[in-house]
């Protein structure tokens, strides 16, 4: 099978004929030129030496190389083999808390923008994996599926915010299992779930997801937000210009707390570890360390057909042809030398 892998390049094989019209015209005016300097017989004469002949064949040399060096460039190819393209890797589902209690800004500029920053390093670790993104709060839902297009992943994670879901509160247990279901056929040691939330869980049902987890053998690395202090949770308007902070019905203002114990209990039970986010990502590096030791199966494999590249043969005649004409002279012998005009 025969194709081109860069068949544009063809348009560049009007510069061809382009050339051979300079030329002609070259060759044109050359002879008027001639023409005019006087008598035709003696410029016939003085001209004897100049092989016509050879003239054109130089001329035609270089539309040559020029048309084959032009054909390299399209890229001819042809011959194919096919090969078993395989991608191993790990499963990641992320889940990221969207309650409102991410907004206190106990680490810069708030929980939540620091967790999104965080996901989008970690995003820029991954090789070959499949990441997977979940939003919760009060509920949660699959902001991303599954996917190794790492682009597509990040465009989903800057959509992610506080008024995606309009129902708060923060339900681990809802959070988890809908990550738990996010594995259509992963292997059963290559699946990771990430939660990333200041650990302030406000329902029940967290005991029986976890020990679903334990049982489906998925790991859950949790990364904490946050400070174990009380801080209240700003209130803005649609300028973003703070207007006070959360309250309750009582009027008290609201503070949360990082709870760490829960998120540590949930990763210990299921052969996972609890990070604390800080402000140089330290724990990126080493939640990165840890999925690497988990190490990874082959995902997917895919049969694709790989043609030969043969612009080396169009490039190599048109370099010969190159040669030929720069070694062509348009010169001849004669048998005579002319004395000139008789006295």
């Amino acid at each position: 099978m025969f194709r081109l892998g860069a068949s544009t390049a063809l348009f560049a094989l009007a510069l061809v004929p382009l050339a051979a019209g300079i030329l002609w015209y070259d060759r044109s005016s050359r002879r008027r030129a001639l023409e005019r300097f006087g008598d035709l017989e003696l410029v016939r004469r003085l001209s004897e030496t100049v092989s016509h002949r050879a003239r054109l064949w130089k001329r035609a040399l270089l539309l040559g190389a020029l048309a084959f060096g032009t054909f390299a460039l399209a890229r001819p190819q042809f011959g194919s083999r096919v090969e078993t393209v395989r991608r191993e890797g790990v499963d990641l589902v992320v889940a990221l808390d969207l309650s409102t209690s991410m907004l206190a800004e106990d680490v810069e500029p708030n929980r939540l923008q620091r967790s999104k920053l965080e996901i989008q390093r970690l995003i820029g670790r991954l090789d070959g994996d499949r990441i997977g993104l979940i939003a919760f709060a009060g509920h949660a839902f699959v902001q991303s599926p599954l996917t190794s297009d790492y682009a597509a992943a990040r465009l989903f994670l800057n959509a992610m915010d506080t008024d995606l879901i309009p129902v708060q509160g923060t339900d681990l247990g809802a959070a988890l299992d809908l990550a738990l279901d996010a594995f259509p056929g992963s292997p059963v040691d290559e699946r990771v779930i990430i939660v990333v939330t200041d650990g302030e869980n406000h329902e029940e049902g967290i005991d029986e997801a976890v020990a679903k987890a334990v049982e489906a053998g998925v790991r859950i690395f949790t990364v904490g937000v946050g400070s174990s202090e009380g801080v209240p949770i700003p209130e803005r308007d649609a300028r973003g210009t703070r207007r006070g902070f959360k309250r309750d019905a009582d009027g008290a203002v609201v503070t949360t707390r990082l709870d760490e114990s829960t998120l540590r209990a949930i990763s210990a039970a299921t052969g996972g570890r609890m990070f604390r986010s800080t402000p140089e990502a330290s724990e990126l590096t080493a939640l990165i360390e840890e999925i690497e030791r988990i190490g990874g199966r082959e995902i997917d494999a895919r049969e694709i057909t790989q043609f030969e590249e043969q612009y080396q043969i169009f490039l190599a005649v048109s370099i010969i042809l190159l040669i030929i004409e720069m070694s062509l002279s348009d010169r001849r012998k004669l048998g005579r030398t002319w004395a000139g005009r008789g006295t």
